[in-house]
Order: structure tokens, then C-alpha cells, then sequence
């Protein structure tokens, strides 16, 4: 199965040289299960022709907002959308998750409780699960066919389910302990309060259920479907 990598923004350059780009964190947190990638750096408004173009999306994060006026922005939500009218599946990570709210109809601001940082605790599905975030703006309405499934104190729509369309999650699954411990020195200071980078730093040896939600995602795209099986590929576009 080949999945399309939306990349929506890339890793600042002082940690890029050692962690490589976003994608590469996605294709190394669903390794072994079978997909194949290919990357489109919509970021750099380089977008796919067709929702065809791949049998299920990924959308990156990024530093930017979704209520910015960026030229690659509103072309990613029509994107979006059209994937979703054709059932094309898509998922979504931090601003992935906002856009695709944001895209369908729901609403994405900046958190008036401030930023969250670090491992996080949420309860999804039933279940008490800890993922590292990195997130000030979250999405606070829900477009009509979402379900909230995974939850936190602060960041009531977490985990977000569209049926067997789409799947969303705020935090960062795909953010291991040293990128999250290189992030908080090169990008936290002077932007995150001091205490939350404190709080995130005493956080970074304990484990995180990134495992879980890679799994989550996987069996999402796999949901049996009508796709069509298409020539595998694996490239930067």
C-alpha cells in the first residue's frame, strides 16, 4: 500500500543534518507493516494531481497555523476535502489534525490555556496512553462527521475519528526522545514557558505509547476498501 506523505513544513536546520526531515520520522514510525512512500512537500506547493496519486494521505506537522494566509494552506484543504468525497483515506498529526478539522468544516485556534509540551497523558479509547506533544493552537469544534476518541486534560479533541475516512491526532507519535529533547534546546527557549520545558525535560526517560498509536494509524489504512492497488513507489516528489 502506498501511502502520500502531505509535508507541510521541515525540520529546522539545526536538527535536520541529524534527524533528517518529517517524513522520514513517519516512515520510520510505520516501518515494517508493509506501506510504501512517497512525499509530496505541499509546503513548498508541490501537491499531488489527484487523490488517486496514493491509497491513503499522511499530513505532517508544521510550524505554521491553519488560520494563516500561506499560498499552500487553502489548496491543502480542498485537498483534503476531495480525498475526502472520494473516501481516499487520510490521516492526520498535530497540524495534520487541525488542518483536517479545519478543511471539514470544524475550528482551530490558539489554546487560551497556552502551549503543551512533552509527554502527555490522554485517555483513548478507554485507555490511559502517554505521546509527546508539541502544540499552542488545538482544534476546538469538531466538523459534523468527527468523533473525539482520545482525550486530554487540556486538549479536549485529542483523537479524532471520521469514520473509516479519517483519523487524526494532535500530539506527535513520531517525536522520539532525542528529537524532543534536541527541539526543546534549539526551538523551546524563549518561546515556551520555562516550566513546561522544565516540566517536558524531567518527562524525557519515561516511555511513551508511540507504538500504540503507530499501530492505530496502520490499522486505519488498512481497513479493507475498494482501492485499487497501484505500482509501489518510493520517492521524493
Amino acid at each position: 500500500m502506498i501511502i502520500g506523505i502531505l509535508q507541510t513544513g521541515h525540520v529546522i536546520e539545526e536538527l535536520s543534518k541529524e534527524f533528517g526531515d518529517y517524513d522520514g520520522m513517519f516512515r520510520r514510525l510505520l516501518s515494517g507493516r508493509g506501506f510504501q512512500f512517497r512525499t509530496w512537500n505541499v509546503v513548498d506547493c508541490n501537491f499531488p494531481d489527484s487523490p488517486r496519486d496514493a491509497e491513503g494521505w499522511l499530513i505532517t506537522g508544521s510550524r505554521f497555523a491553519v488560520y494563516e494566509d500561506h499560498p499552500w494552506i487553502e489548496p491543502l484543504a480542498t485537498f483534503i476535502r476531495e480525498c475526502y468525497r472520494e473516501s481516499s483515506p487520510i490521516a492526520g498529526i498535530c497540524f495534520g489534525h487541525q488542518i483536517l478539522a479545519h478543511a471539514l468544516g470544524g475550528k482551530v485556534e490558539k489554546f487560551a490555556g497556552g502551549w503543551t509540551v512533552g509527554l502527555t497523558e490522554y485517555e483513548f479509547n478507554g485507555h490511559r496512553i502517554k505521546l509527546n506533544a508539541w502544540h499552542q493552537d488545538q482544534v476546538v469544534e469538531l466538523p459534523n462527521e468527527a468523533e473525539t476518541i482520545g482525550s486530554s486534560r487540556s486538549c479536549k479533541h485529542a483523537i479524532v475519528a471520521y469514520g473509516e475516512k479519517a483519523f487524526s491526532v494532535q500530539p506527535h507519535p513520531e517525536f522520539d526522545r532525542e528529537f524532543l529533547a534536541q527541539l526543546i534546546d534549539k526551538r523551546g527557549r524563549g518561546i515556551v514557558p520555562e516550566y513546561l520545558l522544565r516540566e517536558a525535560i524531567d518527562n524525557l526517560d519515561n516511555p511513551s505509547d508511540s507504538a500504540r498509536i503507530a499501530s492505530a494509524i496502520a490499522e486505519f489504512f488498512l481497513l479493507p476498501s475498494e482501492r485499487i492497488a497501484r505500482p509501489a513507489q518510493d520517492e521524493n516528489v
